[in-house]
């Protein structure tokens, strides 16, 4: 098992790195937020997730033992394959993935490209007993009725997932609650 990867960036895309590992260039499928901390002539640290297939041997990259622990349990769903668990991972935090799961909200997983509501109702039913509960399952605020529209609004300006959810995230504890003061803010957050 290969559990994590320290060494020079050689080369990134928008979906894998290749880390130079002793003179060997490691090409690792990883989620975006593991692609951002790499940058080619800088050492990264990636953890890691080793698939072994018939007729492969493929190296899955995370930002942290959570996204792979998230990874883990993706694959435990009939029908989640590593490719679409990358790509939840990808464009939804883990604590993103966890608050749609414990309120049900089918819709944050059809966001994901190559997510359809079907598939998005599987996965949360399957996960419902797959995630921990108690108080880290708990819904944050993040994910109320208000923040889901302004998460929405984002994406319809062209804004990714992940870049939606961070200016969310970003928004002050006493934000307004009216839902045109938090796109603004949010905007100002995104283009400074």
């Amino acid at each position: 098992m290969i559990a994590s990867i320290q060494g020079m960036v050689a080369q990134n895309s928008q979906d894998s790195v290749v880390i130079l590992v002793g003179g060997v260039g490691i090409e690792i499928i990883a989620t975006r937020p593991a692609l951002e901390k790499c940058q080619p002539g800088e050492t990264a640290f990636i953890y890691t997730r080793l698939i072994v297939r018939e007729d492969s041997l493929t190296l899955y990259g995370f930002a942290g033992d959570y996204e792979r622990d998230m990874f883990d349990t993706l694959l435990k769903v009939s029908g989640v394959g590593p490719r679409l668990a990358i790509a939840i991972l990808s464009n939804l935090s883990t604590d993103n993935l966890r608050n749609a799961v414990v309120t049900e909200r089918a819709e944050i997983l059809t966001r994901v490209p190559g997510i359809g509501k079907k598939t998005a109702q599987k996965i949360l039913l399957e996960l419902k007993d797959k995630l921990p509960t108690g108080l880290d399952a708990i819904p944050g605020e993040a994910f109320d009725d208000m923040n889901s529209d302004v998460m929405d609004a984002l994406v319809g300006l062209g804004f990714s997932i992940v870049e939606a959810q961070t200016a969310i995230q970003a928004l002050p504890a006493n934000a307004p609650k009216d839902l045109q003061e938090r796109i603004r803010l949010s905007l100002q957050y995104l283009q400074p």
